[in-house]
């Protein structure tokens, strides 16, 4: 990484549209997980079309300290990883521990290792500050399978390593599990661990984003039997002695799309995302179209841009595919500060998802973040209240501001947004901590230059 990508401070000038070409690459949401799931093959896995994310870093030293082999060739396309899990061995908890507080992915390792070295040790888990994201949805699903889980561990009982330690004293036996809510990591959890497990496994009330019929497609390339029905939200999977490596072109990032598209439409700007499909992101499309932007669906990637005429409100309701992601409405609460009148977002995935609001209205926006819902019955989401409306007035004028993202952001795609309301406000703003970002960006500050943004790094 040179020293442009790596810089954790910019001065920005807003006011000039984004326009250009950027280009994605495949799912972090399934490109992490299936770097998980190659520990569960005999023989080595590629992986392609790999973004250069630290996300993917977290998982990649996660798979060395256990001995899995993972590297790159030069003959190969930019972003093929090779990874072989023949000497997978347990690391002493002091290598796992490194990686405390960083991401919430260690959890899925469970599964894999239980059936390669019959225990897994997890780290305390991280990941982006946006509510409560509990893990016993995890550890009920792999009591289930017949795991044992210790979930007060610490190394040599001293209190100095801290974490989750899951046995199988027994093996790991099918189960009939039904999840309280679709939960896309407690859904990874049974896919990873179900497949090798003996019996047959049915998974019911499991969610079915487009990053978990494409870990189901890496799956079944490995040998697995899995069958699913995605309109009632059922997946079965009968387990088996062995699988194989797999070779995998995953989708591609569709929250990077939305993020670039939210970015054309918040600048009045151009900009066509290369790797871009249509079919994973609908709901985004229908909201995009009623909030006054415009988009061209072609053979390489979809083009964005506002369309004629001023920005709409709109109101819009966060939810699991196939609703609106909860990813998605950060970077467009940004753009609807521009909109003539007053726009409604509900988020009912995430209990703390709008608290980046705070540092917006300090720039100027008008936004006023109710506990509950504004209008309407009562909680769809059973799983706990966490349902919280934003209410946007526009249009606003957005002013330059210091932004401390480590400090004002509780998470990655409130992060992106904050660059994006710099880039729309007028006079300068300064962002620290970018590199809170490149968890899920790749070559962020290269795309934002070839967009045309004004911007410099501050050493």
């Amino acid at each position: 990484m040179t020293a442009f990508e790596s810089a954790e401070v910019l001065a920005i000038r807003g006011g000039r549209p984004l326009r250009g070409r950027v280009e994605v690459k495949g799912a972090k949401n399934l490109v992490t997980k299936a770097m998980v799931a190659a520990l569960l093959g005999e023989t080595a896995s590629v992986l392609r079309d790999v973004p250069a994310i630290s996300d993917v870093q977290v998982v990649r030293s996660l798979l060395e300290a256990h001995g899995v082999r993972v590297w790159e060739t030069e003959d190969e396309d930019e972003g093929t990883l090779h990874l072989d899990p023949s000497g997978t061995v347990a690391p002493p908890f002091a290598a796992i521990d490194a990686h405390a507080g960083v991401s919430r992915i260690p959890i899925l390792f469970c599964g894999p290792l239980l059936h390669l070295l019959g225990q897994a040790l997890i780290p305390n888990l991280g990941g982006c500050r946006i509510g409560e994201r509990p893990i016993n949805f995890h550890t009920d699903a792999l009591r289930a399978f017949g795991a044992v889980v210790d979930e007060s561990y610490q190394e040599n009982g001293k209190g100095e390593g801290k974490g989750i330690r899951i046995t199988a004293p027994n093996g790991l036996h099918g189960a009939d599990i039904e999840l309280p809510y679709p939960s896309v990591g407690a859904t990874e959890q049974v896919l990873l661990t179900a497949v090798r497990a003996k019996g047959m496994t049915r998974l019911r009330g499991a969610a079915i984003d487009p990053e978990i019929l494409d870990l189901i497609a890496v799956l079944r390339k490995m040998g697995a039997i899995i069958s699913h029905e995605a309109d009632h939200r059922v997946i079965t999977i009968e387990g088996v002695d062995s699988l194989q490596g797999y070779d995998h072109q995953p989708i591609p990032d569709r929250n990077e799309v939305a993020s670039w598209a939210c970015a054309a439409l918040a600048t009045a700007g151009d900009i066509f995302v290369g790797g871009a499909r249509p079919q994973d992101m609908l709901a985004f499309l229908d909201v995009y179209l009623q909030a006054g932007g415009s988009f061209d669906v072609c053979e390489d990637g979809i083009r964005f841009r506002r369309g004629g005429g001023d920005l709409r409100p709109v109101v819009v309701e966060t939810d699991v595919h196939p609703g609106f992601m909860t990813d998605w409405q950060q970077p467009l609460v940004v753009a609807l500060t521009q909109a003539h009148g007053t726009s409604t977002v509900h988020e009912t995935v995430y209990g703390e998802r709008l608290g980046f609001t705070r540092l917006l209205n300090r720039m100027g926006a008008d936004i006023v973040v109710h506990a509950g819902r504004t209008d309407g019955p009562g909680q769809r989401v059973s799983r706990c209240s966490l349902e919280q409306a934003a209410v946007i007035k526009g249009p606003t004028a957005l002013r330059g501001a210091e932004v401390e993202i480590e400090v004002e952001v509780p998470d990655l795609r409130g992060a992106y947004s904050y660059v994006i309301a710099a880039l729309m406000a007028e006079g300068e703003s300064v962002v620290r901590n970018i590199g809170v970002i490149r968890r899920g960006y790749e070559r962020f500050l290269v795309k934002l230059d070839a967009l045309g943004a004004d911007f410099d790094v501050i050493s």
